[in-house]
């Protein structure tokens, strides 16, 4: 969950003229039934990029709910595959540049909704939060995030977290590491260990990944309150504490495959798998994944330094302004913020419910360890996951980061990241 590919800057203004001239070309119209009840279409097209894995398994328990809970209508897949919806955002600003939306499609909840809602592309949920209970049904905090202008448009599916680092137990036994480090340098060492051993000791792929990796450092170095600082402009991006997270994240490279910027993270995920590399920093749908995989040998920490930082996304859905069918859409959004639709999409996708009324003993040990953690540490927010900034932030960054992990240039990535803040702090 995670963004863009390679040209990530000619991807990233591509789809910035998609979203406005979809926005310019968009049904105005009131969300009249469709579909519903006007003889129309009965199918609801669900655009996603959950299409193999633990992620297709989720969204194979929630369609299930939803022909429970509606069974007037028809489930129409409309997944792209492709990690964190790379290729699927690129199809999917195509369509809205044609005003051909899909029903509803996933987007992460946050800051990257922002494109969406200025372009005029998605509609107002503020009603049935009230008429589903929703409002109350999810924590103040996430509701407030939502929320935008007075009005909230997506509908959260769960709650992920993306500072988990991951590991082989055995690869780790065979170092004789009993424990993951705390903090950084205690990591560091551990990594030393490894590579005398002769494995990759961190497994890293390409693009929204690496970024996922940096952002785990700037929580190290900065503490959860300058990290979140970063994105709501408290936090000097050109700070010198910024410049020691550079470096020791430039560290940290030194210890990943070389491969790294061709790999996508299920790559990266089965050099774990295989015994050929011990870490790997990743969100925690790597569980459900890994489960999906038949592979049970691993274990999970924060990564070190994060201490009660809870790096949060989540995944959510829209209404589009000119979906075919907005009534069979509604009765999708309806099912996905339900008690039964959560819990039918988290047990199998590894994430936690965005509700509040959670039975922690309906699901497997590692969304009850997330659940008990999401009610007490600092939750803060991802870039490259959407939750603390805009798609064309996302694409900055990324694309700073794809020329540093060629170049090491410390002062030329912090000279980026300031040009990115600068640029699209408050948009």
């Amino acid at each position: 969950m995670r963004y863009y590919g390679r040209a990530t800057t000619l991807a990233a203004a591509g789809i910035a003229l998609a979203l406005l001239a979809g926005g310019c070309g968009a049904d105005e119209g009131d969300g009249t039934d469709n579909g519903g009840g006007g003889g129309g279409s009965k199918k609801v097209e669900v655009f996603t990029w959950w299409a193999d894995g633990g992620e297709k398994q989720g969204l194979d328990g929630l369609v299930s709910q939803f022909k429970t809970d509606c069974a007037q209508y028809e489930f129409v897949n409309g997944a792209v595959a492709g990690g964190a919806g790379s290729n699927a955002k690129q199809v999917l600003a195509s369509r809205l540049q044609q005003s051909d939306p899909p029903d509803t499609f996933q987007a992460h909840a946050g800051a990257e909704l922002a494109d969406y809602i200025k372009a005029g592309q998605i509609e107002d949920l503020s009603a049935q939060y009230k008429d589903w209970g929703l409002a109350t049904a999810f924590p103040k905090g996430l509701v407030d995030s939502l929320t935008v202008n007075g009005k909230i448009y997506s509908v959260p599916a769960n709650i992920h977290r993306a500072n988990v680092l991951w590991a082989n137990k055995k690869v780790l036994d065979g170092a004789g590491i009993t424990s993951v480090a705390t903090t950084l340098p205690q990591f560091f060492t551990q990594l030393d260990t490894l590579k005398a051993k002769g494995v990759t000791p961190l497994a890293l792929g390409k693009d929204w990944t690496q970024q996922m990796l940096f952002e785990a450092v700037l929580i190290s170095d900065l503490g959860t309150d300058k990290f979140i600082g970063l994105w709501s402009g408290k936090t000097d991006w050109a700070g010198a504490d910024v410049t020691t997270a550079i470096n020791d994240y430039k560290k940290l490279l030194d210890y990943t495959n070389k491969d790294r910027d061709s790999l996508d993270w299920t790559d990266a995920e089965k050099s774990v798998m295989d015994g050929k590399a011990a870490f790997q920093l990743m969100g925690d749908w790597e569980a459900a994944d890994m489960d999906a995989k038949g592979f049970k040998d691993y274990s999970y920490t924060v990564f070190p330094g994060n201490g009660n930082a809870y790096q949060w996304l989540a995944d959510s859905f829209v209404l589009p302004k000119g979906a075919k069918n907005p009534e069979g859409t509604k009765c999708w959004l309806k099912t996905v913020g339900s008690a039964a639709g959560q819990k039918a999409f988290n047990t199998k996708k590894g994430s936690i419910p965005a509700r509040t009324d959670t039975v922690a003993a309906d699901y497997p040990a590692y969304q009850q360890s997330a659940i008990a953690d999401w009610a007490k540490d600092v939750a803060v927010p991802s870039c490259p996951h959407g939750s603390a900034c805009s798609q064309g932030w996302q694409g900055a960054v990324n694309s700073a980061q794809g020329k540093f992990s060629s170049d090491g240039d410390v002062a030329g990535l912090q000279k980026a990241l300031v040009a990115a803040a600068k640029q699209f702090a408050g948009k």
